[in-house]
């Protein structure tokens, strides 16, 4: 049964995919105008939301051969922080103190855009703070996460239609990238903390007129066991509108465990996305809805409990000019069974505010960060909550990032 839902789930996507990509309109080559402007260098990542942008410019040079030009780009970014209590929930070698500083990236990327064959590395430290998470030092996460390269992968273009990629890939779950610089708010939101962050495998991409569509065959969470199957389709309904399906889950029975990037829980779940974005004029609004399952089940390392997620949550950024945006995030997400996946206990949930705004000119920015998470249904007794008896129910957190994109 569960491989047949999962089956199901990527099948229905992609049928969709072809479904949309039957229907979109040929492009109108009269239209066109006689000349036009050399069109803006599009890079092949980081996945960026809004409001923060790489250098217009990027930097480049030319390694001749087949290699031809790399492109290089990065962020160099480090911040301060502060909060009422630390969590409980923690992962080893997490700051005790309410107060720290830090670096949050200092990473390089290279990447090759054009041509049959492509590539993209993205190197460096970096850290990632959660909400209702301790925060790990950059040093401690890299190293113990994903390491000094965190992506890296070949991309195999035929043609405009089809592209292949193979090596360390970028999830397709979830509305949030993983690192700060990527997304409108600094730290990472409670329904990103079930999903997968970066998986090792293969992928398949499909493009044609409004519809995208992907499919990957992965480690899941960075599990060395290869049973993770993960399909989206993104369909653009006007240039204000568009709307993204993703299923993805472990097709087999992980064994695999790792503090920092794996725990069996999730890596032997299921996990779906109806993602919905928004954009017109200064305001862009991004709400979706996650369903995650872990069925019940045994593995080497014990019996594996039950259990599932409900969340929903809201993404909006508004422009105030070209230099200042108010970036806003609203989650709820509720747990079910025996499993504790939320990290707070079995069947407990919670519920998260934060405001973001943003200050960049060029390649600069900073911005500060307010934060709040309330868990429900939760008991003090586990001591798995907030404080330091971990008994307290609320965590507020206030920051400040700042750095350079290049």
């Amino acid at each position: 049964m569960r491989k047949s839902l999962i089956a199901i789930a990527v099948l229905g996507t992609l049928g969709s995919a072809l479904a949309y990509a039957d229907e979109a309109p040929a492009a109108d080559a009269a239209a066109a105008p006689a000349a036009t402007a050399p069109a803006p260098i599009v890079l092949n990542g980081p996945g960026m939301n809004y409001p923060l942008v790489g250098a217009a410019t990027p930097l480049s040079f030319d390694m001749g051969g087949p290699v031809g030009k790399v492109y290089v780009s990065g962020a160099l970014t480090g911040m301060a922080i502060t909060s009422d209590g630390n969590s409980k929930t923690a992962l080893p070698g997490s700051i005790n103190k309410n107060s720290t500083a830090d670096i949050t990236n200092a990473q390089v990327i290279l990447q090759k855009i054009d041509g049959p064959v492509q590539f993209y590395i993205q190197a460096g430290d970096y850290s990632i703070p959660v909400l209702g998470q301790g925060y790990l030092r950059a040093s401690h996460q890299t190293e113990d996460s994903f390491g000094l390269v965190p992506t890296a992968y070949v991309k195999l273009v035929p043609n405009d239609t089809f592209s292949f990629q193979v090596g360390k890939l970028p999830t397709l779950l979830g509305a949030e990238y993983t690192y700060t610089f990527e997304n409108t708010n600094v730290q990472r939101g409670l329904l990103w903390n079930q999903e997968n962050v970066f998986t090792r495998g293969v992928q398949a991409n499909y493009a044609a007129g409004p519809v995208a569509a992907s499919v990957q065959v992965t480690d899941g969470f960075y599990s060395k066991d290869y049973s993770w199957l993960t399909a989206s389709v993104a369909y653009t309904i006007n240039e204000s509108n568009s709307v993204s399906v993703v299923a993805g889950g472990n097709l087999g029975n992980s064994n695999y465990s790792n503090y920092y990037t794996t725990t069996p829980e999730l890596n032997n779940s299921q996990i779906y996305n109806l993602i919905y974005k928004y954009t017109k004029g200064p305001l862009t609004i991004q709400p979706y809805l996650q369903y995650t399952n872990v069925p019940t089940g045994s593995t080497s390392n014990g019996y594996l409990d039950h259990g599932d997620t409900w969340g929903g949550a809201v993404l909006a950024n508004y422009a105030v000019n070209d230099l200042v945006n108010i970036g806003a995030r609203a989650e709820y997400i509720k747990s079910s069974g025996t499993a504790n996946l939320l990290g707070y206990g079995a069947g407990t949930g919670a519920w998260s505010l934060t405001v973001t705004p943003t200050y960049q000119v060029k390649n600069y920015f900073v911005r500060g960060e307010l934060s709040y998470v309330k868990l429900d249904s939760f008991s003090s007794t586990s001591q798995l909550g907030f404080g330091g008896a971990g008994k307290d129910d609320t965590q507020a957190k206030a920051m400040i990032e700042t750095g350079f994109l290049f």
